[in-house]
């Protein structure tokens, strides 16, 4: 294990090291996709003698949030704040050992809260339960940076642990397909003007031996997107930054935070200072819709909606409905503004927006 990590520092070195320009792009390329290589190899070692296995949590509800923080942040007092569970709390630093789960029920939605032990520095690559931690993270649908007033400079450790476990935060995954083939090398084609030359990404495929593929670009990547692309393990999750024992802060301190994160939520999880704003930036972050259930011939549900995320189609809906819907699916019928005309007929990869009206037709 050791002499990997004396591999990666190497070549975080060069990359350090060695001066960013046309010329050098393809090896510091080479270089990035050696090290996700190495840090892949670490963590799989890792995972194999049972450092890697992660919590045992089901998901549950409309949408799954994971408060992250350092030891000592208020992550348990906010979590029975907001949901009522009941997580040990104390002054010390690593009171929660497991995952304690709590629900917030708000507009109609369900939405499970999981409170995990403090992230330290190291985490990614195993110090202080960080595999288990991050393995609940990778699940999760969002995660809220819990921050302490007096602390504000541990969201950059945060995300750059999470980087380093393959998290993406806000993020989505880049429009890039790479189909291995048998025969025939390496062929790029894309739709716009790249930054990438041929020779970074065939350096970038060299190192995971890919020597015969067709690769479809249609975004403008960077060199680390590609690499994400090719190893295929990422997790894509969005977040919200909340700043907690704001009560305790003098104003030139909370001034300061706000500067650096302008867009955070500022609270006190003990006085309970903020929490319905709180609440009301979970809910419009997860990016819920509603869409009613119409049945056939009758009138649509619209005292019920059923509350689901941005992005879900008709086929997920048919999942949530029933086991057997999708294998009986024969059609579907939308008013809305996803349909092009009151009734359009559908299929199962149709996306669905919000206040949509739904009636699906199965086989008999």
């Amino acid at each position: 294990m050791s002499s990997i990590q004396e591999q990666i520092q190497e070549i975080e070195d060069e990359i350090r090291k060695t001066q960013y320009n046309k010329a050098t792009s393809h090896h510091i390329g080479r270089l990035k996709a050696k090290m996700a290589r190495l840090r892949d190899e670490v963590e799989k070692k890792a995972s194999a003698k049972g450092g890697g296995e992660g919590y045992s949590v089901k998901k549950s509800g409309d949408g799954t949030v994971t408060l992250v923080g350092f030891p000592s942040v208020g992550k348990s007092t906010l979590l029975n704040k907001v949901t009522g569970a009941k997580s040990e709390v104390g002054a010390y630093a690593f009171t929660t050992l497991t995952v304690v789960p709590g629900v917030l029920e708000h507009k109609g939605a369900t939405i499970q809260f999981l409170d995990v032990p403090g992230l330290v520095k190291g985490a990614a690559s195993g110090r202080g339960r960080g595999k288990e931690v991050i393995a609940v993270i990778r699940n999760s649908d969002m995660v809220v940076f819990l921050l302490d007033v007096f602390q504000p400079k541990h969201y950059d450790v945060l995300m750059d642990e999470l980087y380093q476990a393959g998290i993406r935060i806000d993020q989505v995954p880049p429009d890039v397909v790479v189909k291995k083939r048998d025969r025939g090398g390496v062929e790029i084609n894309s739709t716009i003007e790249l930054d990438l030359d041929e020779e970074t990404i065939k350096a970038v495929l060299d190192e995971y031996k890919i020597h015969n593929a067709h690769v479809l670009i249609r975004e403008n990547i960077t060199v680390d997107q590609l690499i994400d692309v090719v190893i295929g393990n990422r997790s894509y999750v969005r977040s919200l930054i909340a700043v907690n024992k704001v009560d305790l802060a003098y104003p030139e301190l909370l001034d300061k935070c706000k500067e650096m994160y302008p867009g955070a939520i500022y609270m006190s999880a003990h006085l309970g200072i903020n929490i319905e704003n709180f609440k009301e930036s979970i809910y419009n972050r997860l990016g819920f819709i509603r869409v009613y259930l119409k049945p056939q011939g009758q009138p649509a549900d619209m005292e019920e909606p059923m509350i689901v995320m941005e992005g879900t189609t008709i086929g997920d809906i048919c999942d949530r409905l029933h086991r057997d819907f999708r294998r009986k699916f024969r059609y579907a019928q939308v008013w809305g503004d996803s349909a092009k005309h009151p009734g359009q007929r559908l299929g199962l990869d149709h996306y669905l927006e919000d206040e949509d009206i739904l009636t699906v037709i199965i086989q008999k």
